[in-house]
């Protein structure tokens, strides 16, 4: 068995992974709101302690696999800079946890291990060129060609969140201005509502009210038209952006994972559509546009896949 973990800026998820896949043992705690490295790791640690411990009758833990929302450089196990945790820039965290824990440790950049788990067990399996997306706060991306992550020489590869769709539009916390992420995510959901808002007053989320994105998709399912329009422009944006990559990587399948995915029927139209217009026909009428199975166990299946398949000590299906 390996252990698996998916480090975010809130939480701390943690699991004892067979090697089909199968859950043996979960915890979960929340991310130490001081964000001091020593603080993390200490978490990191206590927290594999206490799988370890609780399948100790039963089997032995033999790799760690850890899920962390940074930029990294995956064969040194070093996070490189973690944007909601920068206390951990330019650390060794592989090398720590595993001379604390005594075991080999596997890091990997989250939405790349969440498109590993897709890959292995969810909505991708059998294909060996995917593309996997997740909307969220912001917007995450991974690819797989010929059955291998791609990461790139610098560990960036799959930023499809940064992908530049509109030229002179809303600025972006990487410093660029009208990235994906500005129009296809959960913040931007809320953002684009409030922009739209006086060209809608009959809408019922006209108001300045304190909007959430759930506020914008519950309208859009009820035909509000500021929520419709919302994300019809949500759609376009990440059309825009999938149909390039379709035109770049020739993927066999995308899949759309993250929260925001569960509005996926008031996107999806506005998103197809942008595809056929802006992709060659061949491969865009090939690629199938598919929902996430995974959900939050994406990221978690992801680096238990990679433990088993990096250590060499069990067969990945």
């Amino acid at each position: 068995m390996v252990l698996a973990a998916d480090l975010g800026g809130t939480n701390l998820r943690m699991a004892v992974i067979g090697e089909n896949g199968e859950t043996k043992y979960r915890s979960r705690s929340s991310t130490p709101t001081t964000r001091r490295r020593d603080d993390v790791v200490e978490l990191l640690i206590d927290s594999a302690r206490e799988c370890i411990e609780a399948i100790k009758p039963h089997a032995a833990v033999t790799a760690f696999g850890i899920a962390a929302p940074a930029v990294l450089d995956h064969d040194a196990g070093k996070i490189l800079i973690a944007p909601n945790l920068p206390e951990l820039n330019d650390f060794p965290l592989a090398a720590t946890i595993a001379d604390a824990l005594n075991i080999e440790v596997f890091l990997e950049n989250d939405a790349n291990a969440a498109a590993i788990g897709e890959n292995w067990l969810g909505a991708s399996n059998g294909f060996s060129s995917s593309i996997c997306v997740t909307l969220g706060t912001g917007v995450g991306g991974g690819v797989i060609i010929d059955g291998k992550p791609l990461r790139g020489i610098d560990g960036t590869a799959g930023e499809i969140g940064h992908i530049c769709v509109e030229p002179f539009g809303h600025p972006c916390g990487c410093g660029s201005v009208g990235c994906l992420e500005q129009y296809s995510s959960a913040t931007a959901v809320v953002r684009m509502a409030g922009e739209l808002a006086s060209q809608f007053p009959e809408s019922k989320i006209a108001s300045p009210i304190d909007r959430s994105s759930l506020d914008v998709y519950n309208a859009a399912v009820l035909g509000d038209p500021l929520a419709i329009e919302v994300f019809r422009r949500f759609g376009f944006y990440l059309g825009v952006a999938l149909g390039g990559l379709i035109n770049v990587l020739n993927p066999e399948v995308i899949v759309v994972g993250g929260g925001v995915s569960d509005s996926w029927e008031v996107f999806i139209e506005p998103l197809r559509s942008e595809i056929q217009k802006r992709a060659f026909k061949r491969p865009a009428d090939r690629v199938s546009i598919v929902k996430a199975k995974l959900g939050d166990d994406a990221g978690i299946l992801g680096v238990a896949k990679l433990a088993f398949s990096s250590s060499n000590i069990g067969l990945v299906v």
